[in-house]
């Protein structure tokens, strides 16, 4: 598959990058390890091909090694993350450097330390996962120093050793043009594997979430069938109360003068008691409603207090609820879908309350605020629990991404919200401290 098959080419490119710098960052540790090992135990070859220099090479290994564990060192720092295409080709140039100043002092082109050139550029264009052009440079430079190294250490007049350069030299260039058609190929097998890959994750995530979504739909769908029976079940007796109530506040004027105050508050409570089921009846048979695509415009207010109902089996008693709802602010979405994203970010707040230790004098709080700025309604939902770290805030919406324990959450909630909020041309934002507290943000653009 050619890469202009891909579709979403610029995100597959962009993540590659990424996972290309942590792999070769990696794998930049392990040449590192590799030349520290290496070049120290090259002395048993100097032991036996130049013995009267063993010291002296010895010297040079161990210099190398200092150096090398100088660019382990870079790795800790931001500047590897950077400059780490760089910083490859430039480690590659350690243990070339001083093999090429071994080759001066020794025996010039007739050195057999070329082959240690050779060894050189395989590891490290096989291990650092060089690109084609960087492994052009390495080539370059390699056989640069190997030229310099040969012709320092003076003319070559005798053939049999010009041939041995000759050879040396054409072995080293041989060696580079294979080492870099293999990169080029190979860099390019290696992007359309990621490719491949990125692309059947990505869709095996679009499974698994449309999966989910078909396993809430039918949960909501079986909760509809089931509330409509409940509805209709308590709504018989509820109109027996209604018409109990009636009766009741037509008798109170019967009742002696000084009965009549504590009668009616009686009354009064049995009513508000009544309402409220009605509103919880209300609000079930609408949120159950199987027609959700339909748009209207709706108060804000109502958004708010319709979701809090039905968070109030989850409520306690030492959470404090304020509430600064603009008057006669409107939205115009779905009421029933808006109801779940709400829904979703209170469970979040409340679960993120019951987490933190408050210290003395610091009480859970939530805090629900609505206004308009610019043409824009603004609904936020503000906890002051322990908030979502720096390197998750990126994350929230990520479909399957939580910080919760397994069996405690799917990771679904946020993404699904942010989803339905979009589709009703909104905005879902977040902000969070630590520690401290964290807020979301609706905003959807007001109807002209």
């Amino acid at each position: 598959m050619a890469e202009r098959e891909f579709q979403n080419l610029e995100e597959i490119q962009k993540a590659y990058l990424e996972w290309d710098r942590i792999a070769t960052i990696n794998n930049f540790r392990i040449a590192c390890y590799i030349g520290l090992v290496l070049m120290p135990a090259g002395v048993i070859v100097d032991k036996f091909v130049y013995p009267d220099r063993v010291a002296e090479f010895l010297k040079l290994r161990l210099f190398s090694d200092v150096l090398i564990g100088g660019f382990l060192a870079i790795l800790l720092t931001s500047y590897a993350r950077k400059y780490y295409r760089v910083l490859g080709v430039a480690l590659a140039m350690v243990p070339t450097s001083f093999l090429a100043v071994m080759i001066y002092k020794a025996d010039g082109a007739s050195s057999t330390y070329y082959a240690g050139l050779n060894l050189v550029l395989l590891v490290f264009a096989f291990v650092m996962h060089w690109t084609f052009r960087e492994t052009l440079i390495a080539v370059s430079l390699i056989i640069l120093m190997y030229l310099t190294a040969c012709l320092a250490n003076g003319p070559i007049h005798d053939p049999k050793i010009f041939g041995l350069f000759f050879n040396n030299t054409y072995f080293l260039a041989v060696t580079g043009v294979i080492v870099a058609t293999g990169r080029f190929f190979h860099s390019k097998i290696r992007f359309r594997e990621f490719a491949l890959r990125y692309e059947l994750d990505r869709q095996y995530k679009q499974l698994q979430e449309a999966e989910s979504q078909l396993v809430q739909a039918e949960k909501l769908a079986s909760l509809g069938r089931m509330s409509a029976g409940i509805i209709h079940e308590i709504n018989n007796p509820l109109n027996f109360v209604k018409t109990g109530l009636y009766t009741l506040r037509n008798k109170g004027k019967y009742l002696a003068p000084d009965q009549q105050a504590d009668y009616a508050d009686i009354v009064k409570d049995i009513e508000d008691g009544f309402n409220r089921v009605m509103n919880i009846v209300s609000s079930l048979r609408g949120f159950t409603h199987h027609d959700d695509e339909i748009r209207e415009e709706f108060l804000v207010s109502d958004l708010v207090e319709a979701s809090l109902r039905f968070v109030s089996h989850e409520w306690s008693n030492t959470i404090r609820l304020e509430k600064n709802i603009l008057e006669g602010q409107m939205f115009y979405a779905n009421k029933n879908k808006l109801i779940q994203v709400c829904l979703n970010l209170l469970e979040n707040a409340l679960d993120a309350l019951k987490e933190k230790q408050f210290p003395a004098g610091e009480q859970p709080l939530i805090t629900i605020t609505s206004r308009i700025e610019n043409g824009v309604g603004i609904l936020s939902f503000h906890d002051n629990g322990n908030g979502i770290k720096p390197e998750h805030l990126g994350k929230v919406f990520d479909p399957f991404f939580t910080t919760k324990d397994v069996g405690e959450g799917m990771g679904m909630g946020l993404s699904i919200s942010h989803r339905i909020v979009e589709s009703y041309d909104g905005r879902i934002r977040v902000r969070s401290e630590p520690g401290k507290f964290c807020e979301f943000t609706l905003e959807f653009p007001v109807k002209g």
